[in-house]
This record gives C-alpha cells, structure tokens and sequence, in this order.
C-alpha cells in the first residue's frame, strides 16, 4: 500500500522537501520547489533498483523527523536532515536495514509541534494499538531499528501505521474485501513497543486490512 501525500497546511512551501521511501528502505529528500513545474508526461521522483518500488511520499521541514514501519514489525525514528536533499533522478540511502522478506510499509513524519504524539499500528488480521512515541528513541537511519510490535501468526504483518495526536479523534480502516469500521482513537489501547496489541476490527474468513485514515 502506498500513502497519499498529504499537503502542507500552510500555504508557505519555501524549504519544505519531499521525504520518498521505498518499500526496500531506501529514501531520499528532494526540494518541494523541484516538482513546482510538472510536465504531463511527468517527472522522474527517485532512481528504483529492480525489484523495488515507492512505497510513501511526505512533506518533511525543517526540524522534523519521520519513523519508517515495516511488516515483521520494525521501526526506525530519526532526523530528516539525516537524509541530505538530492536532485530527483538520484538513487537515495538506506533509511532502514531490512531482515529477509521484511518492507517497509509505513513511513510518518513527526512534526515539531506535535501534541503528545503516538504511532498507531495495524496488524493484517485487525489487531492494533497506540504506543507513546516517547517509547522510540532517536537513531541514525540506516540501521535495522527497534521493535514496534510483536508480530505474531495471531495478529499477522502489520500492514499501516499512522502517527496520532491529540488533534486525531478517529480512524476509519478498510478491509481488501471492502469492510468498514469508524472509531474513536481514545477507544484503541496504549500499549507498549513489544505487545502484539488488541483487536480493532473483526475481519470475516479470509480478509485482511488494506487501509487506515485519521479524523
């Protein structure tokens, strides 16, 4: 699942980037103002090693830092300035070191003026929680992480994570076989990095979460 880029909410773009990161890992900065004049055939965004593919795009500013979610249920949090700006046909760095057959299937940027900020994860088979961002220490990029959640065959891959804030007051997940739920965030339990979580949506027979939005 790719993320949709959401738009800055001021109007200022002046030093705001764009934060990409691969499902492999791999991410890079490019200046917002480098996709101020798109042609219709469009633009090369990143250089993708065979077999890789886009997984997030973000506005990142100055002073912000982003947390990159796999599915077995790593993270990394660091800087965005760890990951220097680079013209749009470069490659990009490692953001996160990946076991085998993990990706990375959620990348958040975390505001500096963030209230009380958490990540909520949600498991394949609709288990989740919110864990207190304080719980994830700062790193350098590139390396393999911290544990985010206990990924088990019970709850199976985390599929998305979204950084919530006390601005956030629902979610609505999505199921592939088009299940809908609506919830308030302060119903989904805080629970620390190396839980499996709860359950958040009960999925029929063969069903699993495709998507997750913030209210």
């Amino acid at each position: 699942m790719t993320s949709v880029l959401p738009m800055p909410k001021t109007s200022k773009r002046d030093g705001l980037s764009l934060l990409l990161v691969t499902k492999q890992g791999v991410a890079k900065r490019v200046a917002a103002e480098s996709f101020h004049d798109v042609r219709r055939s469009g633009l090369i965004a990143i250089k993708l090693q065979t077999g890789d593919a886009l997984q997030s795009v973000s506005f990142t500013d100055k002073g912000d830092q982003a947390i990159v979610v796999t599915a077995r249920g790593q993270s990394v949090r660091f800087k965005e300035s760890d990951i220097r700006v680079m013209g749009r046909a470069a490659g990009g760095v490692r953001a996160i070191r990946l076991k085998k057959a993990d990706t990375v299937v959620a990348t958040e940027v975390i505001g500096s003026g963030a209230k009380n900020p958490m990540l909520l994860v949600l498991s394949s088979n609709g288990f989740g929680k919110r864990t207190p961002l304080s719980e994830y220490k700062v790193q350098k990029r590139g390396g393999s992480g911290i544990k985010t959640a206990n990924v088990t065959t019970k709850t199976g891959d985390i599929m998305t994570a979204k950084i919530v804030t006390d601005d956030d007051e629902e979610i609505v997940a999505m199921s592939k076989k088009s299940q809908v739920i609506r919830t308030e965030i302060k119903q989904i339990s805080t629970l620390g990095r190396l839980t499996q979580g709860v359950r958040v949506m009960k999925l029929r027979e063969g069903d699993s979460i495709a998507s997750l939005i913030c209210l």
